[in-house]
């Protein structure tokens, strides 16, 4: 599948800016699976500096100020991407769980001291004790990893409620798991939680959805599209990453694209930065993600 996506971020403000300075993840990655063709980011008002780099995680980052006094910040990504459909195999095969962990905390592969560091605790993502018990129902000893996996990101679909405007960035993880309500970005940070409590590796993802009336292979609307969507990836050692989405019960192909990866969306964030003045400020986000001819 190829597509083109355009993500328009505007920010208006009650009072005028006098400066900003904003780091953006909005370039989609080249990955395995994915192919970047074409990207470009449009900024209103013009900025007087923009740089270009890459992040620990390998992600493309945009950094740019701007200097002049604007009530209103407008920023559009553009990108064309290529994605592979990806096939689920057969996720019995894996390896156990718990040699998968104590492969991780061993590693001497470039691979394995890469997920090591998706062990631990992050800005968003706490270890609690009270997630251990839920992930153990589907971490049963000797059971295989993708298996087990996969079954944790069906229970937190079935066993959680997609509640627009009842969390926010500041809401913990365990809040969710005590109110069973969120979004995208919850359920992913929820899962990451669970897995790294019991000792997997495992990561948040950024990116988008084909959009809406996007399905999935049993007929059911993709919760998501439209907008910003995030996912989680877990290390297996013979698979590399492999992607799973709480969300939609179900595991990415070719209707996910990705943007980036970190420990959790404090390193993917689409925007962030800081301004001077401005007070009080209203956001406005919109997504279009269009299959496109070869």
């Amino acid at each position: 599948m190829r597509y083109m996506i355009r993500h328009t971020t505007i920010y208006r403000y009650a009072a005028p800016v006098g400066g900003c300075h904003n780091l953006v993840h909005l370039t989609p990655r080249n990955d395995r699976n994915q192919r970047l063709l074409f990207c470009d980011l449009l900024v209103t008002p013009m900025p007087e500096t923009v740089t270009r780099f890459t992040d620990f995680f390998g992600n493309d980052v945009t950094f740019f100020s701007i200097h002049e006094p604007h009530d209103q910040l407008q920023v559009t990504a553009l990108s064309r991407v290529a994605v592979d459909r990806t096939d689920r195999g057969d996720l019995s095969a894996s390896l156990p769980w718990e040699q998968v962990t104590q492969y991780v905390r061993n590693a001497n592969s470039r691979e394995g001291l890469d997920a090591f560091q998706y062990l631990y605790d992050s800005p968003f993502v706490k270890a609690n004790p009270l997630l251990l018990d839920y992930t153990r129902e589907s971490f049963k000893p000797g059971r295989a990893l993708l298996a087990a996996v996969w079954d944790l990101n069906h229970r937190i679909f079935k066993d959680f409620k997609y509640s627009p405007m009842t969390t926010t960035l500041a809401t913990p993880v365990e809040e969710v798991f005590r109110s069973r309500r969120g979004v995208c970005q919850d359920f992913a940070h929820l899962m990451i939680a669970c897995m790294r409590s019991i000792g997997i590796a495992a990561r948040y993802v950024s990116g988008y959805l084909r959009t809406t009336p996007a399905k999935d292979s049993r007929g059911n609307l993709l919760i998501g599209a439209d907008a910003s969507h995030a996912w989680v990836s877990v290390f297996d050692p013979h698979r590399g990453w492999v992607d799973f989405d709480p969300t939609n019960d179900l595991m990415p192909s070719d209707q996910h694209i990705t943007l980036g990866w970190g420990r959790d969306y404090d390193d993917v964030s689409p925007i962030k930065g800081v301004i001077l003045g401005g007070g009080q400020h209203r956001l406005e986000v919109g997504v279009e993600v269009k299959p496109v001819e070869v």
